[in-house]
């Protein structure tokens, strides 16, 4: 059995800590085993590792998260990266595609896709692995896992069963009722409703056969070339909701979707993160503080305060879902970004003149990590280091630099930099056009820099 892990989302519900690059599923704010914090993608692969799937998982993302993914997992993690964001179905049709043209898998092959962040015990992927027993003595052509309610929630889909046969461990799915009111939740309950957990399982063969239909290309270089024309919808409407047969093993274990501040702050092991203080008379409200100032709260209850260099909210927590739709429409930069190399964070973004913009970073490259050999067409930089030494590059020579010393890095000018210990500069960027698209790679791995440059100057 194959897996894949879907990780997208632009992060809006979870704002000010997520963004576009930095998704829900990257927030280190669980703690491990041992006490460190974690991230949900961080723990949801570890526990496939427990189980024995990780070797055969693949993730599928865009190319906003790729970064995050390696600074998170490392840079071996299996990656399936997307063109371009156009929702489930295309994610799902790419992976698929890639599966059977590059990697050859057998049209038999059962395939398992689930959400990159569910909060859930190890035996949850046990459970995922009993799917292909499921849809193979079932003849079905989907396979789900859902969850059994603890109480009649509004903010779930639910998997309506039909006739149910005792003799059988998995139901036959008669059809879906998305987010209902609690009243109709209880009544859906009463009838052995299912929580619908976003994981479903098929064979190679059927989705493969579902875009042949479609007259959508199988082979992987011609789907990601024509990735544009593939239906912008999610996979429950182009394929689930027009299956024939559909079957779903019961899942009785804690489940828990971590989307919204108010289901966050319930698994934190501390109502605390960063830099202040919260009043022993503050009851029920957390404190998440990524900026150097400190924050105080005294006296209020269920609130969350989150803090970070895209913003601050002040909210009930009941009330924090309506974040994304406040949001909705309104694009801003993102203020911190974890990279393969490290860290940025943006410090001041400033107009100072007929079309010149100032941007002002602090840059973090751990240990052995690199930038790239690039160059850019439209800004000059300086970079002032201020922690740590390490070796920067620019147009064919290598130099060592250490804390104090300041890299003026003209228009054009191809440059990188490898940190030795931990290495920290304040980045100005000065240009017409401060934008992440303005990066011209040409090497990214420090070997190749050290054999195209042809000097070093200690």
């Amino acid at each position: 059995m194959k897996l894949i892990l879907l990780s997208g989302g632009s992060g809006k519900r979870l704002w000010p800590l997520s963004n576009d690059s930095r998704s829900k599923q990257f927030l280190k704010v669980l703690a491990s085993e041992n006490g460190q914090m974690e991230s949900m993608v961080q723990r949801v692969w570890k526990q496939l590792d427990h189980v024995g799937l990780q070797q055969s998982t693949l993730i599928a993302t865009s190319k906003s998260q790729v970064d995050m993914i390696q600074s998170q997992l490392g840079s071996h993690a299996p990656l399936l990266i997307e063109p371009e964001r156009r929702d489930t179905f295309a994610a799902i049709a790419l992976a698929a595609v890639y599966l059977y043209s590059i990697k050859g898998a057998s049209l038999q092959e059962v395939v398992g896709v689930l959400p990159v962040d569910p909060f859930v015990e190890d035996r949850f992927f046990h459970r995922i692995g009993e799917l292909e027993e499921a849809l193979l003595s079932s003849q079905a052509e989907l396979a789900l896992i859902g969850i059994e309610p603890t109480f009649p929630s509004s903010k779930y889909g639910y998997i309506v069963p039909g006739k149910v046969n005792n003799q059988e461990e998995y139901i036959v799915i008669s059809h879906f009722k998305e987010k209902p009111t609690e009243l109709q939740a209880a009544e859906l309950i009463e009838k052995r409703a299912l929580w619908n957990a976003g994981v479903v399982a098929f064979r190679l063969g059927y989705i493969i056969s579902l875009l042949e239909e479609k007259g959508l290309p199988i082979q992987y270089e011609e789907l990601y070339k024509n990735y544009a024309t593939l239906p912008k919808n999610s996979f429950d409407y182009e394929v689930l909701e027009k299956a024939k047969k559909i079957v779903a093993l019961p899942y009785d274990g804690f489940w828990k979707d971590l989307g919204t501040w108010n289901t966050l702050t319930e698994e934190m092991v501390t109502n605390q993160i960063g830099n202040g203080i919260v009043s022993n008379d503050s009851n029920n409200t957390h404190l998440v503080n990524e900026l150097g100032i400190p924050i105080t709260v005294v006296g209020v209850n269920n609130v969350i305060v989150a803090a970070s260099p895209d913003g601050i909210l002040v909210s009930d927590k009941h009330e924090s879902s309506r974040i994304k739709a406040l949001l909705d429409g309104i694009q801003r930069r993102p203020m911190y970004e974890e990279r393969r190399w490290g860290w940025y964070r943006v410090l001041d973004h400033t107009q100072v003149g007929e079309g010149t913009e100032v941007l002002t970073k602090r840059v973090c490259v751990k240990a052995n990590r690199n930038l790239s050999y690039q160059q850019h067409t439209a800004r000059s930089e300086v970079w002032t280091i201020i922690k740590g030494k390490g070796e920067f590059a620019l147009n064919g020579c290598i130099y060592s630099v250490k804390a104090g010393d300041v890299l003026h890095i003209p228009v054009r000018a191809e440059h990188g930099i490898k940190a030795i210990t931990d290495l920290e500069f304040i980045e100005v960027q000065s240009g017409t056009s401060l934008v992440e698209e303005d990066i011209l790679r040409i090497y990214m791995e420090w070997n190749d820099v050290m054999e195209y440059c042809n000097k070093v100057v200690s």
